[in-house]
C-alpha cells in the first residue's frame, strides 16, 4: 500500500508539472484555426479558487483544483489583481498565474490635449466607447464634488496628458486622476516660481498659464508670451487678449471677434477689465505652467501674429503698430 501511495504521489507530481508547463487551449479555437483572443474579468476580491472555477466553466481550464494548487505551491494564489484580461495566444498555467499577479489587464488610453476646455473633456469621455460614463447629466459643480475637488469652477484644473486605465474605468476615475495630476504639477511649478511675480495664489498662475496656452502653439514662444502679460500687469495695463474674449462669448463665438464683442463687458473681457479673468480659460500644459511662473526676462508689451504660427514681439506701441501694418495689413 505504501508503494502504491508513493507511486500515486509521484504520478501526481509528474502530472502537475506537465499541466503547469503545457499550453492551454483558448476557447473557440482549434489546431485548424488561429487562436481567437479570450477575455475574462476578475472581480475585486475574487479568490484564485473561485477564478479557477470561472475559467473551467469558460472552457480555458480542464478542471479547477490543479490550477489552484499550482498557485498555492508557487505562492501566487493571493496576489491576483482585479480587471479584465485578454489572452491573445495560448499560454501555460504558470504564465497565466504570472499574468494575474502582474495585473497585466486590458488597458485603455485616454488623451487630453493642451488647450481644451472642461466641457471638451467631458464630451470626449462620453463619446469614448471604452469609458464607463457615470457623470452624464451632472453639472460641473456636481462633477467636482464627485471627484473630491474643493473648487467650484472646473476650468483649468485638469492636466493634459495620456492616461492609462483598466478596461471599464469610469469617467469619474479618469477625471480624478487628471485633477490630482494638475494639483501636483501646479504645486511643483509654484514652488520654483520667480520672485516678485504679480500673482497672489497658485490659482492666478494657473489662470495666466491657460492664457499663454491659448495664445501660442509654439513651445519656444511661451516664456516670452508670459513675459508680455506679466509686464502688462506690472505697468499696469489691461491684458487685452482675444482668447479670454472668445471664452467669455461661449457658444456665441462663430469664428470672428467683432468690435461689439470687444466692447461688451463680461468677466472675461480683458479689454474692458483690469487684471486676470476670474478663472482659467482652458487646460494648460506643463510648458505654459512654467512660462507663467518663470517667464522670459524682457521689456516686451506687445506681440502680433506673423501668419506662420509665430509672433513678432515689441516693446513700444509705435513698434507694434509697424508690425501690425507689416504682418496683418500687408503694408
Amino acid at each position: 500500500m505504501f508503494m502504491l501511495a508513493l507511486l500515486g504521489a509521484a504520478l501526481g507530481v509528474v502530472w502537475g508539472y506537465h499541466f503547469a508547463h503545457s499550453k492551454l487551449t483558448l476557447p473557440n479555437s482549434s489546431a485548424a484555426t488561429l487562436a481567437t483572443p479570450f477575455e475574462f474579468t476578475v472581480k475585486q476580491g475574487a479568490s484564485l479558487k473561485s477564478l479557477a472555477k470561472q475559467l473551467t466553466a469558460a472552457g480555458l481550464l480542464p478542471e479547477p483544483q490543479l490550477f489552484w494548487l499550482i498557485g498555492r505551491v508557487t505562492n501566487q494564489a493571493t496576489g491576483i489583481h482585479a480587471g479584465t484580461y485578454r489572452l491573445e495566444a495560448p499560454l501555460t498555467p504558470l504564465e497565466l498565474l504570472q499574468k494575474l499577479n502582474d495585473g497585466d489587464v486590458v488597458a485603455i488610453s485616454v488623451t487630453f490635449v493642451e488647450g481644451i476646455t472642461f466641457a471638451d473633456m467631458r464630451a470626449s469621455l462620453e463619446k469614448s466607447g471604452d469609458v464607463k460614463v457615470t457623470l452624464k447629466g451632472l453639472s460641473h459643480a456636481e462633477v467636482l464634488k464627485r471627484i473630491g475637488a474643493a473648487e467650484s469652477n472646473p476650468e483649468g484644473l485638469f492636466f493634459p496628458d495620456t492616461y492609462r486605465f483598466a478596461l471599464g474605468a469610469t469617467d469619474a476615475e479618469i477625471l480624478k486622476k487628471s485633477y490630482q495630476t494638475m494639483q501636483k504639477k501646479l504645486a511643483g511649478a509654484w514652488a520654483v516660481r520667480d520672485e516678485n511675480l504679480p500673482y497672489k495664489t497658485p490659482y492666478e498662475a494657473l489662470t495666466m498659464a491657460s492664457i499663454i496656452e491659448k495664445e501660442t502653439g509654439k513651445a519656444e514662444e511661451r516664456p516670452l508670451i508670459g513675459s508680455v502679460f506679466i509686464n502688462r500687469l506690472r505697468v499696469p495695463m489691461r491684458l487685452q487678449t482675444d482668447p479670454t474674449i472668445i471664452y467669455g462669448m461661449g457658444n456665441q463665438y462663430t469664428g470672428n471677434i467683432r468690435k461689439r464683442d470687444l466692447l461688451a463687458d463680461t468677466p472675461y473681457n480683458t479689454y474692458t477689465r483690469d487684471g486676470l479673468p476670474p478663472t482659467p480659460i482652458a487646460m494648460p500644459g506643463l510648458g505654459s505652467l512654467m512660462a507663467a511662473v518663470k517667464p522670459a526676462q524682457s521689456d516686451r508689451l506687445y506681440f502680433v501674429a506673423k501668419g506662420d504660427g509665430s509672433h513678432y514681439f515689441s516693446a513700444s506701441l509705435e513698434e507694434h503698430n509697424r508690425a501690425v501694418n507689416k504682418y496683418q495689413l500687408g503694408r
